[in-house]
């Protein structure tokens, strides 16, 4: 389960994320990389990360026009990311885009391509919410219609909350990636997601990884809080 299990690192400050790093060296072997880390300490936080031998998923969730998010996606190949993000709600040819520019990229830089996932709903969006923005589905239908979308434009998995992983498991099949954030573990509270589930839950659903943050990153031991973490179900 271990090897399944992506930390986010979420500080703004690399000196914090290196520690966080090292703390969970030889435990986790995934990192992600967010927003505020990015836009804090720059490409330079992946490389560091890297540097460190994780695996780092980069989470920036691109949604843009596809010439914008093409020439994303070719930098963070060539920074060396596992994984990276694109909002599926960026339409077929966005999603389209990411994917050829992934696959250029890597033959380009002799580097490893990385996985194109689509985020779907937002671990933080309800039903309500949904309403709010004119989309008059459930969260579980519009998971399942960006799912399908980004699956037939080539992306090698998507993001969606533990609610919806049994379903896009049956939209990807059993060779399509499924991450998961919104992880809880029985121990740890909620904050602000609202469509959550422990880890053992998730994985029985269908995960391939979960992402958890703050439950492992701001515990006094994160390398203790990792070890309960991959033990709770």
């Amino acid at each position: 389960m271990r090897d399944r299990v992506i930390v986010a690192i979420d500080t703004p400050d690399v000196r914090e994320a290196v520690r966080l790093a090292e703390a969970l060296k030889g435990r986790a072997s995934h990192l992600k990389v967010g927003l505020t880390l990015f836009v804090a300490e720059g490409p330079s936080a992946v490389g560091r990360l890297r540097g460190m031998g994780f695996d780092v998923f980069v989470d920036l969730k691109l949604h843009d026009i596809p010439h914008q998010v093409a020439g994303a996606t070719r930098e963070l190949t060539r920074l060396g990311a596992s994984m990276l993000t694109i909002h599926a709600a960026g339409g077929r040819a966005m999603v389209a885009a990411a994917v050829r520019a992934a696959a250029s990229a890597a033959e380009e830089f002799g580097v490893p391509r990385p996985q194109i996932l689509a985020v779907t709903v937002l671990t933080s969006i309800d039903a309500a919410a949904l309403d709010d923005m004119g989309v008059h589905r459930t969260p579980l239908e519009q998971v399942a219609l960006l799912a399908r979308l980004a699956r037939s434009e080539g992306a090698d998995g998507v993001v969606c909350s533990p609610e919806e992983v049994a379903d896009v498991r049956q939209i990807l099949g059993p060779e399509g990636t499924v991450v998961t954030p919104g992880i809880r573990p029985s121990w740890a509270a909620a904050g602000d997601q609202l469509r959550v589930a422990t880890p053992g839950s998730a994985f029985a659903s269908g995960a391939t990884y979960i992402v958890v943050g703050r439950p492992v990153t701001d515990a006094d031991d994160p390398s203790a809080a990792f070890e309960r973490l991959v033990a709770d179900d």
